[in-house]
């Protein structure tokens, strides 16, 4: 009998997830960015057919390894950035274009946009991501108030973050 892809999904975050967030830790040295970054494996993970997958295992792992270099990108994107001095100049720069109507008005939809779709999630779900991704409320601590594993937390809060990718308005 096939499973069902959300059940796929969460067998493959009960499989991998401890050596994903190792794997992550020996490379950046920051807890809680190596769960972020094994979080992030999976909400890419949600948009794959995974049935389709030869070697789910190593996908995984290729999905981390894309990750980390696409961590490596930005950071040096940053530092050059910040190296070559302009980053004072845009920042007055877009702190005058910020107030451009146009803008306001898209921002205003896409928020609209969100709200909507985060009432589409069902409540104990919503609930989660918000406290998670917005109210930056700990996972255990989220755990312990509501009763459930860490692990029940992350999955709800990876099924809260693939919904909202899966459903977002494209520009």
């Amino acid at each position: 009998m096939e499973k069902a892809p959300q059940q796929q999904l969460d067998d493959l975050c009960r499989r991998f997830r401890p050596a994903l967030v190792v794997y992550f830790l020996r490379r950046v040295h920051d807890p809680a960015e190596a769960e972020d970054l094994a979080h992030d494996v999976f909400v890419r993970l949600a948009g794959v057919p995974l049935e389709q997958l030869r070697s789910a295992d190593a996908y995984v792992f290729q999905v981390a390894a894309n990750l980390l270099k696409d961590r490596a990108r930005r950071s040096k994107v940053r530092a050059d950035y910040l190296a070559s001095g302009l980053a004072g100049e845009e920042a007055l720069e877009s702190s005058t274009r910020s107030l451009d109507p146009e803008r306001i008005e898209a921002a205003r939809r896409s928020l609209t946009g969100l709200v909507t779709r985060l009432r589409e999630i069902p409540e104990r779900t919503r609930e989660i991501f918000i406290l998670y991704r917005i109210e930056n409320v700990a996972r255990a601590d989220i755990a312990r108030a509501y009763g459930l594993s860490i692990s029940t937390v992350e999955k709800e809060i990876a099924r809260a973050t693939a919904y909202l990718i899966l459903h977002r308005e494209n520009p």
